[in-house]
């Protein structure tokens, strides 16, 4: 039989259907768990940390966020006719423009690459120091740390806003909060604003917003971004690293007993409690139990209680630690970056454990990103300008004509992506006898111009003469286009079927 929760009483349980009898009422069991199950959230005030390494989080914010915002303004000269913004998601006219890199649709395998290396270099590092992107470079880290500053710009600190939160409604606290989340907004609309610059170009979209000449998509994407930036950063804050983002429960993957987190040290700082005044330290340890690590901790955590998913890896807690440990003439290091082997050694009795950085799941780790890195190099150096794309006709595979020779259609694109124009001759090998014909094209020599970083699109009619037939292997012969540029003599080449008999190959 299943136990009552101690706090529940058998009146909870009462149901007023039947007067007189005590009935077990299974909906009222079912919301008293549900309340114990799903906990209200309480708001977390980090206090402010200052530090090394709150430093550090400072000079990577205004690195990230200047990167952010003013990458869309650089230009890079492409020449004539084309975009000069160096970073610009041109979906409009199917290409990326990445500063000296062009990539078209069928290239989008080097996007691919960008995101295997990417994902592979988060391993790495999470291998090698635990959560410490989340901590430090994530975008979500990094607007919530913006948010707070101008939280604690309105509102105060850590103690002024917990007191603000207690006290009644007042002009005062109205004032403070409006102007918190106005400046939220702000910051999210200038995040959603930087954002959609990436997709046109910036000075050019910055006026017609201003004006409100910009297309409708443009400012619902701006009213989208501008709203989850303000949701997520100044709102959710910890709750989408604990909750919403799947990292945390990936990351245990890579850790090992080598990896460097952030580490209470128990050993030193055990039996803990508060100092009094006058107290030694034989019998105690360094922890005065001040819970400054605690106050800090933008995830409301405390690392005394050990390693624990919620850890962003962010290390004000070691800050806090050592400003504590300067102020009562105690060692610093009491929090710091510590792996669990060296912990386990120190725990034996041996002081100098190495930091083993190179190990197996690291070098596994680096060896996929080079191999990556350079698959995507050989393909950049071996990148053609020209690009051919053959597609025979669907509806009808061949047409016999009334000499008795049989003719098939096929569409020919070359694509270009020199920023300047190109002169290409289209032929056929393969064929013996075979005569090419394309659509519109007076000359009959075949010749083409491609405009520069432009896609021609051409039809092209196969005819075989009969007395050729017999060299066809029905039903389909492989034979290739050509492609060659007049100026450079390359060649491209791409195979196709001449079909000469009913099926297909």
């Amino acid at each position: 039989m299943t136990s009552m929760p101690q706090d529940l009483k058998p009146a909870d349980f009462i149901s007023e259907a039947a007067p007189g009898v005590e009935k077990l009422d299974v909906a009222a069991i079912n919301r008293k768990d549900r309340r114990q199950l799903y906990a209200t959230r309480q708001k977390i005030y980090p206090r402010l940390a200052r530090g090394r390494f709150r430093t550090v989080k400072w000079a990577v914010m205004a690195i990230t966020l200047s990167i952010y915002y003013a990458l869309p303004w650089l230009r890079w000269d492409r020449g004539p006719n084309l975009p000069d913004q160096a970073v610009l998601l041109d979906f409009a006219n199917g290409r990326l423009f990445l500063f000296f890199l062009e990539i078209w649709p069928q290239e989008l395998y080097y996007i691919t690459g960008i995101l295997v290396i990417s994902a592979l270099s988060l391993f790495l590092v999470t291998a090698a120091a635990g959560r410490v992107w989340c901590g430090y470079t994530c975008p979500q880290t990094v607007w919530t740390d913006l948010m707070l500053a101008v939280e604690r710009f309105w509102q105060g600190d850590r103690n002024a806003r917990i007191r603000l939160d207690k006290e009644p409604w007042s002009a005062t606290k109205i004032f403070k909060k409006v102007m918190t989340h106005l400046s939220w907004l702000a910051i999210g609309l200038a995040t959603g604003g930087a954002l959609v610059f990436y997709f046109r170009d910036a000075p050019t979209l910055a006026a017609e917003l201003v004006t409100g000449t910009a297309p409708a998509i443009a400012y619902l994407f701006l009213g989208i971004f501008t709203f989850t930036t303000y949701l997520l950063g100044g709102i959710a804050r910890e709750q989408v690293c604990i909750y919403m983002c799947p990292w945390p429960r990936i990351q245990g993957a890579m850790v090992d007993r080598h990896t460097l987190l952030v580490s209470y040290r128990p050993e030193r700082g055990e039996p803990r409690g508060p100092l009094r005044k006058g107290q030694g330290w034989e019998g105690r340890g360094d922890c005065i139990d001040c819970k400054a690590c605690v106050a800090v901790c933008p995830m409301g955590i405390d690392i005394r209680d050990g390693a624990q998913f919620e850890c962003i890896q962010c290390a004000l807690c070691i800050d806090a630690c050592n400003e504590i440990m300067d102020k009562i003439g105690r060692p610093r290091g009491l929090i710091s970056y510590d792996t669990v082997a060296k912990q386990e050694a120190k725990a034996k009795g041996v002081v100098h454990e190495p930091l083993k950085l190179v190990r197996p799941r690291t070098i596994l780790y680096s060896g996929l990103i080079a191999l990556v890195a350079v698959v995507m190099a050989l393909g950049l150096v071996s990148r053609t300008t020209l690009e051919v794309n053959v597609l025979h006709d669907r509806g009808v595979l061949f047409v016999p004509l009334s000499d008795g020779g049989v003719r098939n259609g096929y569409t020919v694109k070359v694509l270009n992506k020199q920023h300047v124009p190109v002169d290409v001759v289209l032929s056929i090998d393969g064929l013996q006898g075979a005569a090419m014909r394309i659509v519109g094209h007076d000359a009959g020599d075949g010749a083409l111009s491609i405009p520069a970083d432009n896609l021609r699109e051409v039809r092209v009619l196969v005819t075989v003469p009969p007395e050729h037939l017999g060299q066809l292997t029905p039903p389909s012969t492989r034979f290739d286009f050509v492609v060659k540029d007049v100026a450079t003599g390359t060649e491209m080449r791409r195979d196709a079927i001449f079909q000469s008999a009913s099926g297909r190959s």
